[in-house]
């Protein structure tokens, strides 16, 4: 960010926005023979030949009349996805969204600079805010330069999610309220939300048109906490945000219904540019282990998280800081915090204790590890011409099915920025080609030359799945579209997505596996797996050797441990594989540019289960 603050850009960051083409509909044919190919490691003979012929029928029948309304759809709207997706991933989720769809991580700076020291969190606190608040400020004055894969712009839109945005429940479906604007667009919220042992407070972070200093910041938390410390704790009418949403819908209107100066409060809430948490944990961390720190952020304490809003900023009493998503200065007379102090009567209670104690029963169902791997990193791996990303994500193929004998369906996160509000679409790591070298490696009989030519053959499948998900001809997103136009047009559920091989080859959000590359900086995330007893993988990878791999696990499967030790020392042994030159183009992908697979980027590990996503 440092480095974004001081450069100078004539170029404006939403300026391309108009220009960027429209999001394409595959081809319909071609979709449903990479799907064809997905199943296969999932499916004896007989079951393949079966869903081979629904696919058939689907293709020959219904699934040509509802790509044509597909393609109806796109010729309206330049992104036929997006509001799609937005309610099928996240707003008609009803499950409860600050554990199982916000993604959260430790902050960059601990480990070189910023180091666990007790007695500066409100220091360390009134910085960190500041140098965020300058990135809002950049984003409002539009001098974020804009992402690029060489002279070829990427959508930019969900930077305005970032800041001033918030999630309202709904009954049945939620939404999502944005308040952000640039100067040139108008008036934009520039207040935060800061939480402390139960209770809200709110201040405007711009004084007589400038900025706050850090001084004048610390001086705001300081009266905060303050005042926290030495009168009773508040009702934390937060920890409602981490109910199931329907719950939490029906008490956020009952909350109102006492009085309508709640609506004002929670108002304030959800325009606030971010929502500072201040919390009194103390979370041991080390270069080597974030593991504490991880958990904590994820599933820490619901009464000073607004599990809601598009950032909370959470600063732990060791000076440790954490993000959850859904001296000589002179110091202004500035107006104190303002307390929002909320109407609650015994059942809003009631929900708050309710909500409460779901939050911590599921929450103690979560496994956190975040170890660094110190053998090496990216530079080694480019050195010997493996794509980092394809790499790791062998690695897991590998790991998995080491641990548990049998394939691993597995999501990866691709980026469609290329495209007008463009965000995510599914690579399917689990092929054909990874199988085959998985189980050369299971037993002494196969040669090291099969086993590298399997593993080359792994790596060329995935490098080119991401360079088609990447450009638009994933099929995931294109079978959701089709199945999402049957529901609309009242048709009943074509069978291609009854069939048992769609579920369990990972379709509908079952993939045991749920990864992505979250870039090649400091930058760090998790989020809950998808499914019970499954695993989420969210890595960065550096080019020294602190390969930072969280590893989530839910429903306590007693081989979480084991999973991540058997990933980790594989990584060594599978860098010797890549040699010659010959190796290297099949290896790498001659046509794929490892810059469009991940930008660097502060991105939630571009899941579908976070609040917000690039």
């Amino acid at each position: 960010m440092e480095n974004q603050l001081a450069k100078s850009t004539e170029e404006r960051t939403f300026q391309y926005q108009d220009s960027l083409p429209s999001l394409p509909v595959p081809s319909l044919e071609e979709s449903l023979k990479k799907y064809l190919e997905s199943v296969k490691p999932f499916a004896n003979e007989e079951e393949y030949k079966k869903t081979e012929a629904i696919v058939q029928k689907f293709q020959n029948g219904i699934g040509e009349k509802l790509q044509q309304k597909l393609l109806e759809r796109a010729k309206e709207k330049r992104n036929w996805l997006e509001d799609w997706w937005l309610n099928v991933a996240y707003l008609d989720v009803r499950i409860p969204s600050q554990l199982h769809v916000n993604f959260g991580g430790p902050a960059s700076h601990i480990e070189h600079y910023w180091p666990p020291k007790e007695g500066t969190q409100l220091e360390r606190g009134s910085i960190s805010l500041w140098h965020i608040l300058n990135y809002w400020q950049l984003l409002r004055k539009e001098k974020l330069p804009v992402h690029k894969v060489g002279n070829t712009p990427l959508d930019m839109n969900q930077f305005r999610m970032l800041f001033a945005t918030c999630k309202v429940p709904g009954i049945t479906r939620d939404s999502l309220i944005n308040y952000f604007r640039t100067e040139s667009e108008g008036h934009c919220p520039s207040h935060i939300a800061v939480m402390c042992r139960g209770r809200v407070f709110v201040f405007d972070v711009m004084h007589e048109g400038c900025l706050m200093t850090p001084p004048e910041i610390l001086r705001q938390l300081t009266y905060i906490q303050k005042k926290c410390r030495r009168e009773p704790d508040g009702p934390g009418v937060a920890a409602l945000t981490s109910e199931e949403r329907t719950r939490w819908a029906k008490a956020r209107e009952y909350l109102i219904s006492l009085n309508p100066e709640n609506l004002t409060m929670l108002e304030k809430i959800q325009s606030s540019l971010l929502v500072f948490c201040l919390d009194d944990g103390s979370p041991r961390v080390t270069p080597e282990d974030y593991s504490q720190v991880a958990t904590k952020v994820l599933t820490g304490d619901p009464t000073v998280r607004w599990g809601d809003k598009s950032y909370n900023l959470i600063s732990f009493s060791n000076g440790v800081f954490g993000c959850n998503c859904d001296g000589s200065d002179k110091v202004q007379d500035i107006p104190l915090p303002e307390e929002l102090v909320f109407t609650v009567d015994e059942k809003v209670l009631n929900d708050i204790n309710q909500a409460k104690a779901q939050y911590f029963k599921q929450a103690s169902d979560l496994q956190l590890l975040v170890y660094a791997f110190t053998s090496f990193g990216k530079k080694l791996t480019k050195k010997k011409k493996l794509h980092p990303d394809t790499f790791v994500q062998l690695a897991l193929q590998l790991a998995y099915y080491r641990l548990h004998g049998r394939p691993g369906c597995c999501y990866e996160t691709a980026m469609t920025r290329y495209f007008f509000h463009g965000r995510t679409e599914t690579v399917r790591s689990c092929t054909v080609e990874a199988v085959r070298w998985c189980q050369s490696m299971q037993g002494p009989s196969a040669s090291l030359f099969e086993q590298q030519h399997r593993m080359l053959e792994a790596f060329a499948k995935h490098n080119k799945m991401m360079k088609d998900c990447s450009t638009g001809k994933g099929f995931d997103r294109h079978l959701l579209g089709l199945s999402l136009i049957a529901k609309e047009e009242c048709l009943p559920v074509p069978e291609l997505f009854t069939d048992p091989l769609f579920s369990r080859s990972g379709g509908g959000g079952n993939f045991v596996l749920s990864t992505s590359l979250i870039g090649y900086l400091r930058v760090q995330g998790v989020v809950v797996p998808m499914v019970h007893n499954g695993y989420g993988f969210f890595y960065h990878i550096r080019d020294d050797s602190k390969t930072k791999i969280p590893v989530g696990n839910l429903g306590g499967s007693a081989g979480f441990s084991s999973c991540l030790s058997t990933l980790l020392p594989l990584l060594p042994i599978l860098i010797q594989y890549c040699r010659s030159k010959s190796s290297a183009a099949l290896l790498w992908g001659e046509a794929v540019d490892c810059t469009l697979f991940h930008e660097g980027n502060i991105q939630r590990g571009n899941t579908p289960r976070a609040l917000w996503s690039f």
